[in-house]
């Protein structure tokens, strides 16, 4: 695996935002992150990103810990979906 996530928890506040969260990615695939609103996806990938850090867990690029190393070391960028960065477009729009 290139990336790996193993048994990450990240709580904010009293609310669980992530809870033991398992999964490996390998090196080349593309993947997604589906789930409602307020169930961790965002989090995920700034942990991911250096951006957070699990309150436990580990983190894994490349076989390497990475939950002690910074954002900018990383070499990791994500892009949201929004579509409030394209004002003229909607959900339904297909232009």
């Amino acid at each position: 695996m290139y990336v790996e996530l193993k048994h990450i928890n990240k709580t904010f506040d009293g609310f669980q935002a992530s809870k033991d969260v398992n999964f490996g990615i390998e090196k080349g695939k593309l993947i997604g992150l589906l789930g409602p609103s307020g169930s961790g996806k965002t989090t995920i990938l700034r942990m991911i990103a250096g951006l957070e850090n699990p309150d436990s867990g580990q983190i894994i690029i490349d076989g390497k810990v990475v939950n002690d190393i910074p954002a900018s070391k990383r070499g990791i960028g994500f892009v949201f979906q929004n579509y409030a960065s394209c004002h003229w477009k909607t959900l339904f729009s297909r232009s």
